[in-house]
């Protein structure tokens, strides 16, 4: 063990699922052949035609990830980056195409001569933006695990930029949003998407994006280097350094992506295999599962105050420990230390079931509480007729990046943001953070994305389940009562997505609930027990393919936002 990580860990050492289901939800689309489910439905769609047209999963996560990029601006992307897990033909693979930090990236470009950090200077603005994954990593996948010709997997979102799409209500009442005033201060944003005017786009307006459609075929016609070199390259650095940035074409011309080895446990007598690090995603889901196990958490009656304890006692020492973690070169603790048997069996064994652990002494910290969450990235979910599947997930961090849009790529990315941009001080997401996650030129930032693979085989044939979900730190804690719901207490697909859900981050020392999380009688012994519990500001989106052992197929998105699902044969 590294001596920080020793250090730390051995001061150390010193779901609840949701209530009842709304009123009405709707059933989840079932049937055969292969499924998507997408955070838009027209990008969905572009998924289940190339699943149609013989597709593999793979092929069908790319077209979708590309449409993304065109119809829901606000997270899908040209300029950010992701992870990818899959399954093919019975192997797995992680692929990280996570942004890195510019080559003139510092430890300390985002603070004042006085040590303080900046405001603002890590989110708004291209400074804020990481070099993008998405153009080298959705080729990857592709070269590697591809069926169709790449053409055909790019053209329905160049068509998308080059004929249009209408504005639907989503995307205006996020433009109008008093948050995305800040969007206005760049004229190349506000030329296309007219936040700030009178006049804001509305809702059935035509969005054409010709430079992005140009983009796109030269990608469709070039690969990446449509992207990363020429033209297009020069355009994006132009462009940051108009507006203070460091991003440069040799930094888009080098980078690289690369693959892993799927971060793979066994929980509540399943197999799961999700994104290793610098993804902190898996790492949550491996501790908070082996801790509940040890703790038989099945076991315990579905809605009461013991269950919802335990799960957000489970989740403050997970996400304590992600203080230790960052790029994997500089990373204080690993996978091998903190999903170790001993150490979830201490972890889980420092629970008191009957009061809480104050998170200042989980993980010994005296900092301050974090500001509020936002949403961010965009997931896919394909499964394919062979049953190979895929979890996607991409981000540009903030709603619409950084807030610059360069018309040849679309919104640049502001990942900077999950450094440690001031060590020991909150992100965005309220995430507290140590030097294992500082600024370094090259270097990827952690992440709270979580695409995971989950399966079991039964005797009447394998189940498994394609999962992830937008919405920063509520990633893990969300995707992980999703599958408590299905895994160990058998719901639907369209139940597990429905139940409302908690969320706990270690700091702020509270446990955030939906409306209609507890029963009143919950709530008072939670708090009995020591639990201070807010409404939440905001929540992730899960979205989910679950295959059934007797080959059917269930898809869905959250309900809680929009989305689209769909079954290339339906039943229902």
């Amino acid at each position: 063990m590294k001596r920080p990580a020793a250090f730390f860990l051995l001061l150390v050492a010193l779901l609840f699922p949701g209530g009842p289901l709304p009123a009405a939800f709707e059933p989840a689309p079932i049937g055969r052949g292969g499924a998507v489910a997408a955070n838009d439905r027209r990008a969905a769609a572009v998924g289940l035609e190339i699943l149609k047209s013989g597709g593999n999963a793979v092929d069908a996560a790319i077209g979708t990830a590309l449409a993304l990029a065109v119809v829901f601006p606000e997270a899908g992307n040209l300029a950010g980056g992701g992870f990818a897990v899959l399954r093919q033909k019975g192997a797995f693979a992680a692929l990280d195409f996570r942004e890195v930090a510019p080559a003139a990236a510092s430890r300390d470009m985002y603070l004042d001569e006085k040590g303080e950090a900046k405001k603002g200077a890590s989110t708004v603005g291209p400074l804020a933006a990481g070099t993008p994954g998405s153009p080298a990593g959705l080729w990857e996948l592709h070269k590697k695990y591809g069926k169709l010709p790449w053409a055909r997997l790019v053209e329905p979102a160049e068509r998308l930029a080059r004929e249009g799409f209408t504005v639907d209500r989503h995307l205006h009442d996020r433009l109008i949003h008093p948050d995305q005033k800040r969007l206005a201060q760049f004229p190349e944003t506000a030329a296309l998407w007219r936040v700030g005017a009178e006049q804001p786009l509305a809702i059935g307006a035509l969005i054409q994006q010709p430079a992005l459609a140009r983009t796109l075929a030269a990608y469709r016609d070039q690969g990446p280097e449509g992207i990363t070199r020429g033209a297009v390259a020069g355009a994006v650095e132009a462009a940051s350094l108009r507006h203070g940035g460091v991003l440069t074409a040799a930094d888009l011309a080098g980078y690289r992506p690369v693959w892993r080895e799927p971060l793979r446990f066994s929980a509540f007598g399943w197999q799961l295999a999700t994104m290793p690090l610098p993804s902190s995603g898996g790492m949550i889901l491996g501790q908070t599962f082996g801790q509940l196990e040890r703790l038989a958490w099945p076991k315990l009656p579905r809605f009461g105050a013991d269950r919802a304890h335990l799960l957000a006692e489970a989740l403050r020492r997970s996400f304590a420990d992600r203080y230790l973690l960052g790029d994997p070169s500089t990373t204080q603790a690993d996978a091998a230390q903190l999903l170790d048997s001993a150490w979830l069996a201490r972890r889980a064994a420092s629970i008191d079931r009957g009061k809480v652990s104050p998170s200042k002494g989980v993980f010994p910290w005296p900092g301050d509480a974090p500001p509020a969450e936002k949403p961010e990235t965009t997931h896919i979910s394909v499964i394919d007729a062979d049953g190979n599947l895929i979890a996607l997930t991409t981000t540009l961090n903030d709603l619409f990046g950084c807030g610059l849009y360069v018309p040849e790529i679309g919104f640049l990315n502001n990942e900077m943001d999950d450094f440690a941009t001031a060590p020991g001080r909150p992100n965005l997401f309220g995430l507290i953070q140590g030097e294992a996650n500082a600024v370094a030129p090259g270097k990827k930032m952690l992440s709270s994305m979580a695409p995971t693979l989950a399966w079991r085989v039964l005797p009447e044939g394998e189940e498994a389940i394609a999962i992830g979900g937008r919405g920063g730190s509520r990633i893990p804690t969300h995707v992980a009562q999703v599958l408590l719901n299905v895994m160990v207490d058998g719901d639907s697909l369209a139940e597990a997505l429905g139940r409302p859900r908690l969320h706990h981050q270690w700091l702020p020392d509270q446990i955030e609930i939906e409306p209609d999380t507890f029963s009143p009688e919950t709530r008072a012994e939670l708090e009995r027990r020591g639990h201070t519990i807010q409404p939440a500001i905001q929540s992730a989106r899960v979205f989910a393919i679950h295959r059934l052992p007797d080959g059917r197929i269930e898809t869905a998105g959250d309900p809680r936002g929009p989305n689209g699902a769909a079954v290339v044969e339906p039943e229902r």
